[in-house]
């Protein structure tokens, strides 16, 4: 098995051919095993997936084999769970099979309409609730075009009309759910996208006076590019410092931060991610450049990072089943204010896309709670990104601070672990060297 390595990160990364064969793994056992569950839990015999080229649902991106980078012309995909007989078929109306699981389904030498294809198999099964994507919530689910919509409405029959829902459930669920295997691979993910933070705030990336924020959010660009790694979202590195004339604090999450030169004395903060296997990751961690003579971060720094450690403490204590993400962010917040911290969180879930599919929790703009996503359950075996921050007041500073962090954990339906740890105590630049003193 070939894989590149660095020497400074621990984790190691496949070659692109055994990252295929991995993903066609993963892939055929969430079909096989996975999916007929999910679609007993939504009530969906029958689910329908429609996109041209080009112009993919993003749930049938995920039904796609490795080696596939996009649909072919127009690729429908049908699965069916009789759960009487329990049968499950995998069918692709195309010219081709769709990976190792789905078989095609369509002659076209025998009926060049590949509509009509469909409409055949459709009305031969004759499901009770025929699932497509559309949803008002999740954008996930959302992935049918109006074109395709009007395709099939004008040649389905009116009592296969009749049985058309919303696969939104259905669609979330497959998102949102992961396997045993795949939580045997994301602690890789995790772990690797702490070191590569680690090796940023060091000596070993940053020289103060010289290095510039925007310097390491491209140092973290080319390092993905060297170990074969892709992000889902363009990292960001920001500072806090000791100037009345800095507000970075109070910047809009909508606004990326300037870029800065890196001083003595900042409050360093990162955001970043990468994407491997067709999983992603989502950390926050935060840094501390000494002063000359400082020997640690100042204990005021140290309290707010506590502070925002028990905030993640809070949230995740309120996990249990069938709770909304409205639900568990309300009870967060409470228990923060009423231990005297100035909260806000805006947690996610994470998986199969960054911003995932699943219950949101609370968004930086909507600590009331969030329509829609909001409302959404807690359901076993998923992975959310605990994104929060809590606000303090820093007496040397004279200013206020906020410590901003975010880390990858998995709810396996009875208790809350992250995958592969959190950040305790800020970095230190430069890294103490045991047996010197000042």
């Amino acid at each position: 098995m070939a894989f590149f390595s660095l020497t400074n990160v621990h984790a190691q990364v496949l070659s692109p051919r055994d990252q295929a064969r991995v993903i066609d793994q993963i892939l055929d056992e969430r079909i096989n095993q996975l999916l007929p569950r999910l679609m007993d839990r939504a009530g969906i015999d029958m689910w329908v997936i429609i996109s041209r080229e080009y112009n993919e649902d993003p749930v049938l991106k995920t039904f796609l084999p490795a080696t596939w980078l996009s649909a072919r012309r127009r690729t429908i995909l049908v699965f069916y769970r009789n759960a009487r007989a329990n049968s499950f078929e995998k069918l692709a109306i195309a010219r081709y099979n769709v990976g190792a699981s789905i078989q095609a389904a369509w002659d076209p030498q025998k009926q060049p309409d590949q509509w009509a294809a469909l409409v055949d198999i459709i009305s031969s099964r004759n499901p009770q609730k025929i699932g497509l994507n559309f949803s008002a919530d999740f954008g996930h689910a959302d992935g049918l075009t109006h074109t395709e919509y009007q395709e099939l409405m004008q040649r389905l029959p009116l009592g296969q009309q009749a049985k058309i829902t919303s696969s939104e459930k259905l669609a979330v669920s497959w998102l949102e759910t992961r396997t045993e295997r795949e939580m045997q691979l994301y602690p890789q993910l995790v772990q690797l996208t702490h070191d590569l933070i680690a090796e940023a705030f060091s000596e070993k990336v940053i020289t103060p006076g010289v290095t510039t924020t925007d310097d390491v959010v491209w140092w973290f660009r080319n390092r993905f590019a060297q170990m074969g790694l892709s992000t889902w979202f363009h990292p960001s590195v920001d500072v806090q410092r000791a100037d009345s004339t800095s507000v970075e604090h109070l910047r809009s999450f909508a606004n990326r931060p300037a870029d800065d030169v890196i001083r003595p004395g900042d409050l360093l903060h990162c955001d970043v991610g990468i994407s491997y296997l067709r999983l992603n990751t989502d950390v926050q961690q935060h840094a501390y450049m000494l002063l000359p003579g400082e020997k640690t971060i100042p204990e005021s720094l140290q309290r707010a990072m506590e502070n925002t450690r028990k905030l993640q403490d809070m949230l995740t204590s309120q996990f249990k089943n069938g709770a909304t993400g409205n639900q568990l962010l309300a009870g967060a917040l409470q228990q923060a204010k009423a231990a005297g911290l100035r909260p806000s969180i805006y947690t996610h879930p994470l998986g199969t896309h960054g911003h995932a599919a699943g219950p949101t929790i609370g968004m930086w703009d909507q600590q009331a709670g969030v329509p829609g996503s909001g409302e959404y359950p807690l359901y076993p075996n998923t992975a959310y990104s605990i994104e929060l921050n809590t606000t303090a007041y820093i007496p040397e500073w004279k200013k206020d601070v906020r410590i901003m962090l975010e880390e990858d954990g998995y709810w396996d339906g009875q208790r809350f672990r992250y995958i592969s740890g959190r950040q305790k105590d800020m970095y230190l630049i430069p890294r103490p060297i045991a047996g010197l003193s000042q």
